[in-house]
């Protein structure tokens, strides 16, 4: 029962940054949209244009085989990798503490998630198996976290804590799947020198770990490296973010019994003057010092940093990404707007999704394999399939993968069908969840 409390903050925490973060996210793609259809749209494209650089001498961190990045490929590949950084420390405090962290716990969900990722992209291959629109076949296989869980935050306590970590388990577990999807079926050009040397700076932040250092300076200086190599590659950026995640220290240097002991100790033995100052002695001075010493090791690197990464992510970086990806161009031919994209993309989040989810969870407990969630039932669960169906953020993020380099025009259909899907997807799931779950009691 000890890890219980801790987990408990964390998922509210976890939820709470989601929620927020995920009505920011509404706003800024529908600003997004207004922008890229209005008198502005040539300023918002020259301004996604423009040459970022980070130079040290003749050397440029911000550069690709030897360009520097434009202001979208700075959101897309530098900012993103933070945002893959972040889920790679979700993803592995799921695995040690969470609901990934045991195979009867992490059955249904990855199970679940099994399910959502395959039957989407069956629907999506169903309706547009030519290439090249084909290559977006995986477009619809994500669930974004910060959406699903602003949508199911609007029937605030009706909703059973079961419920909600079964959809974060089976996100987190699609965001897994979307991440080894980029890593797999998105690099080109492969330069296996890059990548040779990215791996064994894995290696040494892996032995860093194993020997206990928990200096963060060092896991981020070598994390950028391995990140700009990773650029350099041909494999997508990315996906060096999720590894160097995996590599941060989980284990704080102090525990916890250990660490009140010496609060106590230190309050009991706290020097105090005469007279109240407020200038304090040098006494004072370094018991508190040695005061924060211990409370900067009793958390893990790795919670210190999701921690500190959750607002960035969710208030800046995400909200960014959304303005500068979401901007569907809506002027022009009726044809070019509504394509066979946008209906492969829109069916696999509103039909495929909910029915890969919701069969493979029901076959799994059929089969006595898993048990539903606490208070939950089939009405309820179908309800959370269908908010499955919200994809935006990786969604948005393959499409840029699968279709810039080849069609801009098969790009906005894929970018008209995530947002058609989103929104029905979440509309569906709300309805269903309305009628599904307990009633609030009227205080009278």
């Amino acid at each position: 029962m000890a890890y219980h409390k801790p987990f408990n903050y964390s998922f509210t925490s976890f939820f709470r940054h989601n929620v927020n973060g995920g009505i920011l996210l509404i706003f800024v793609a529908i600003l997004a949209i207004l922008v890229a259809n209005s008198p502005w749209s040539t300023y918002y494209t020259k301004l996604l244009s423009l040459p970022i650089s980070l130079k040290f001498g003749d050397f440029n961190l911000l550069s690709q085989n030897g360009e520097p990045l434009s202001m979208l490929a700075f959101i897309n590949d530098c900012l993103m990798a933070i945002f893959f950084f972040h889920v790679g420390l979700e993803i592995k405090r799921e695995v040690l503490v969470g609901e990934l962290s045991s195979l009867r716990k992490a059955s249904l969900p990855i199970i679940a998630a099994i399910g959502g990722m395959i039957t989407p992209v069956l629907v999506y291959l169903m309706i547009n198996h030519v290439s090249p629109g084909s290559k977006g076949a995986a477009i619809p296989m994500a669930t974004d976290i910060a959406f699903s869980l602003g949508a199911l935050s609007l029937f605030g306590k009706r909703v059973p804590l079961g419920l909600k970590i079964f959809l974060t388990a089976f996100a987190v577990t699609d965001d897994i799947g979307g991440i080894l999807v980029i890593a797999v079926f998105y690099a080109t050009n492969i330069h296996v020198m890059y990548l040779l040397i990215a791996f064994a700076l894995i290696v040494l932040l892996v032995v860093a770990g194993q020997l206990k250092i928990q200096q963060k300076s060092l896991y981020i200086i070598v994390g950028i490296s391995v990140w700009y190599l990773f650029m350099q590659s041909g494999v997508h950026s990315t996906v060096a973010g999720v590894l160097v995640a995996f590599t941060i220290p989980a284990q704080p240097r102090l525990k916890i019994q250990k660490y009140i002991g010496r609060i106590r100790e230190s309050i009991l033995t706290f020097p105090i003057t005469k007279q109240e100052s407020i200038v304090l002695t040098n006494d004072q001075i370094h018991e508190l010092k040695n005061i924060e010493g211990a409370s900067n090791k009793v958390i893990s690197p790795l919670q210190y940093m999701e921690d500190r990464l959750s607002g960035l992510v969710n208030y800046m970086i995400l909200p960014l990404f959304a303005f500068a990806n979401a901007g569907i161009v809506l002027g022009g031919d009726y044809v070019n707007i509504f394509g066979p994209a946008t209906y492969a993309v829109a069916l696999g989040l509103i039909i495929g999704k909910p029915l890969g989810l919701y069969s493979f969870s029901w076959i799994s407990v059929k089969l006595n394999l898993v048990s539903l969630p606490d208070e939950t039932d089939w009405k309820s669960m179908w309800g959370i399939c269908c908010l499955g169906g919200i994809g935006f953020t990786v969604s948005l993020f393959i499409a840029n993968l699968s279709f810039t380099p080849i069609s801009l025009e098969l790009l906005n259909q894929a970018k008209l069908g995530i947002v058609m899907g989103t929104i029905i997807s979440g509309i569906i799931g709300c309805f269903f969840l309305n009628n599904a779950l307990p009633k609030m009691q009227k205080s009278h």
